[in-house]
């Protein structure tokens, strides 16, 4: 990977590219610094220092911001608001008959697709925007902290509603340095945003387990933190470049005198093919519930049951709760992004067929039989590794701050292979070498 970034620096265009990269980068780790207007910015110091390391319920759209959601800058809200736009444009692909005739369209018809996940973000942000400003105003974002209510000292209006703009904006201006990085950067200019703000945490997380620790001055947690995540970093490598390849074949054609057809390949089956959607799914449907006890009033039975077991992730039931829900959600994404029958017909009309297989609704049986099979360990392996950061380093009182959970692993390292195959491609296009040397 090291060879790979040296080599892209010393071609002219590509380090170009990778210094403008770096540069979107610097702009939007400065947002994610400037606190919005009506905010009282040494209550919020005060608050984030009491609740150090219990972040709550907020603390994965947090980790999404880049620790920008409990500072309330500008960037409050990050790239979480283009996330879920974009995941619900996916899902109502499959619903929608008009999206996913756009959707065959091509450039155009994708083209059309980013400009309505653009619409719908700017709504989502409005929206979570209000929510964010309400949870300040009535102290809910800092549970605990002294100085919670004093947060927005002013509750006019005007500055409720230039709150919510600031943030609004902020996404808006996110979304436009994302979209710059993937013109004129290295590409991948969402995930790269994504990327950064996961990684942006990492540094205050080690060194807080350190501070925490009691062992050799917090030195024997600390290592063993890095241990655990250099493992954690190795078998997610593993299982996101492990596929199932299913061998496809083309019977050669004659149209007129040449011959066409008659190649071999294969269509790869990730064993993750669903990627870290489970995972972002089941945290966020685990949230709403503990979301709806925190804002109820009174001390109902639903409310005590809902506060003592699901708002704690060290609990049993939360445990089984979140593991059951990702593998859920790992064969509910596949079933929806990859159509077996779509495939197999596809493969009909240009002549491929899969060996031993008939071309048709067997191939399309065949693919749903084997893609099923290679659901369930990937399924398994979503949950294992999201659950790696409770049952890791609960006897070091550490859990609450381990930074290589689950979802930010799965993100950092398949951001970090995309982008390395990118980069790599990018240089074999201008540095093609032959295959006899």
């Amino acid at each position: 990977m090291l060879t790979a970034f040296a080599r892209a620096f010393r071609t002219p265009d590509l380090r170009k590219k990778l210094l403008f990269t770096l540069g979107i980068i610097v702009v939007y780790r400065v947002g994610t610094h400037v606190p919005i207007p009506g905010v009282n910015y040494t209550a919020v110091q005060q608050c984030v220092t009491e609740a150090s390391g219990n972040q709550g319920l907020f603390g994965l759209v947090n980790m999404f911001s880049g620790g920008a959601l409990l500072q309330i800058t500008v960037f409050a809200l990050g790239i979480m608001p283009y996330i879920t736009a974009s995941i619900i444009l996916q899902l109502l692909t499959v619903v929608i008959p008009r999206l996913e005739a756009l959707k065959k369209e091509g450039q155009a018809g994708t083209a059309k697709i980013t400009q309505y996940t653009r619409y719908l973000t700017v709504a989502l942000a409005i929206l979570q925007g209000t929510g964010l400003v309400a949870t300040a105003r009535s102290g809910a974002l800092f549970s605990g902290c002294t100085v919670a209510t004093s947060i927005v000292p002013d509750r006019a209006i005007f500055t409720t509603i230039t709150m919510v703009v600031t943030m609004t904006a902020g996404t808006g201006v996110v979304m436009w340095l994302g979209e710059l990085i993937t013109d004129r950067g290295i590409g991948n200019g969402m995930s790269i945003l994504m990327f950064i703000s996961i990684a942006a945490t990492f540094p205050s997380a080690l060194w807080a387990i350190k501070k925490q620790g009691t062992l050799a001055d917090g030195w024997i947690e600390f290592g063993t933190v890095i241990l655990v995540g250099l493992v954690m970093v190795g078998l997610v490598v593993f299982v996101e470049q492990a596929q199932r390849r299913i061998p496809v074949q083309y019977a050669k054609r004659m149209i007129g005198r040449r011959s066409y057809g008659g190649t071999s390949t294969y269509i790869p089956l990730k064993v993750n093919q669903a990627g870290v959607i489970p995972v972002i799914f089941a945290s966020s449907l685990l949230y709403i519930p503990a979301l709806v006890a925190q804002f109820s009033s009174g001390n109902s039975a639903w409310k005590t049951w809902v506060t003592a077991n699901l708002t704690k992730g060290d609990h049993p039931i939360y445990l089984v709760s979140y593991f059951l829900l990702i593998v859920f959600f790992a064969f509910f994404y596949v079933a929806i992004s990859f159509n077996p029958e779509e495939v197999a017909d596809n493969m009909k009309k240009y002549g491929g067929f899969i060996p031993g297989i008939r071309a048709g609704r067997p191939t399309a049986e065949y693919l749903s039989y084997v893609l099923n099979r290679i659901t369930w360990p990937g399924s398994l392996y979503l949950g294992l590794i999201a659950l790696v950061p409770t049952m890791a380093l609960v006897g070091f009182n550490a859990s609450g701050n381990f930074p290589f959970g689950g979802t930010s692993i799965l993100i950092i390292v398949g951001v970090g292979l995309e982008t390395v195959k990118q980069i790599e491609s990018q240089l074999q296009q201008r540095n093609y070498e032959g295959f006899l040397r």
